[in-house]
């Protein structure tokens, strides 16, 4: 009997990447194994009550074509439900999907999904917003809003925000309750991980795990210019804890009070928190996700990229 899957597409995702993926589907998917459905978001969320119906009409997998805000709300009508997520990475940074080792070639991703391998991973949950990947406040939640808002995406326009702001950021004090013990800081940003990376091969938590039910937290200093060009190594090359300018949690659980700051990252949204507490929990095993049989770590050429990012931080100084 084939099993039922249900490709929940965002036309304006990422970089236009999506507009290929029909005809993907149709030479490269498993019809010997599927019985195929598109559907096309249509507003900001949709694809949360698409996924959310498609539970209930007896899909086994639901496949999110998009970027890292689309398989999050894909993942928000999924969790806890028997159904598969799969992904095809369609977005700009895509930090999940390489996480999981995910081809960003739709071709390649649509094998994954053929292939049907998953594990049951976890989810996180801050003040009644659920996420799969990676949560921020500070700086990280500014650039999340200004990106949003961009009408050009990609790794240049996501530098060329963090260029223009991180002179002028004043880093802001955080009051935090890690698994019940009080610590207090001033950061650049702080991020909330169950993911090991932004996107982009950014790798802000490089210990941090899907299946482990903990959160890793990041508390990152302010850097002086001088010296960035050494810390942006340390995150591309996955060794960003070493830096002493971060400090890192292992938790189930973190509140964080007085917050002030009222905007938070989630997943590259940014979205307005009029709370003045976060409380962060993690969801343990509650999302089927599809991966590659072998996790396959591919190799992307951002090696120019982070040259160049070392280089314009240099001529501000």
């Amino acid at each position: 009997m084939k099993e039922k899957i249900l490709f929940i597409i965002n036309p304006v995702s990422g970089i236009g990447k999506q507009k290929t993926v029909e005809r993907t589907l149709e030479n490269y998917l498993d019809k010997d194994k599927f019985d195929s459905a598109v559907a096309y978001t249509e507003y900001a969320h949709h694809a949360t009550a698409i996924a959310k119906d498609s539970v209930q009409k007896g899909f086994d997998t639901v496949v999110a074509v998009g970027g890292d805000g689309s398989i999050n709300d894909c993942v928000r009508g999924l969790i806890g439900s028997k159904v598969k997520l799969g992904i095809i990475p369609a977005g700009s940074g895509n930090g999940l999907a390489r996480c999981l080792h995910i081809p960003l070639n739709a071709e390649k991703a649509v094998e994954v999904i053929n292939n049907c391998n998953h594990i049951t991973m976890d989810t996180v949950n801050v003040n009644g917003y659920d996420y799969a990947s990676i949560a921020g406040v500070g700086f990280d939640a500014l650039i999340a809003k200004q990106f949003t808002g961009n009408t050009t995406r990609g790794f240049q326009t996501y530098l060329k925000l963090v260029l223009q702001d991180y002179v002028n950021y004043a880093p802001k004090k955080y009051k935090m309750i890690i698994d019940g013990k009080e610590t207090e800081t001033e950061a650049l940003f702080i991020s909330f991980a169950n993911s090991n990376q932004f996107g982009y091969n950014a790798v802000v938590a490089p210990k941090a795990s899907v299946t482990d039910g903990l959160l890793d937290v990041s508390v990152v200093k302010k850097v002086p210019l001088a010296l960035a060009p050494m810390v942006v190594q340390f995150m591309f090359f996955r060794n960003f804890d070493k830096s002493p300018y971060v400090h890192t949690y292992s938790a189930r659980s973190v509140k964080v009070t007085g917050f002030e700051d009222g905007l938070i990252n989630l997943d590259g949204e940014a979205v307005e928190i009029k709370d003045n507490t976060l409380e962060f929990s993690v969801n343990p095993r509650s999302l089927n996700v599809i991966i590659p049989d072998e996790k396959r770590s591919e190799i992307f050429p951002y090696e120019k990229k982070i040259a160049e990012l070392i280089k314009q931080i240099r001529e501000k100084l």
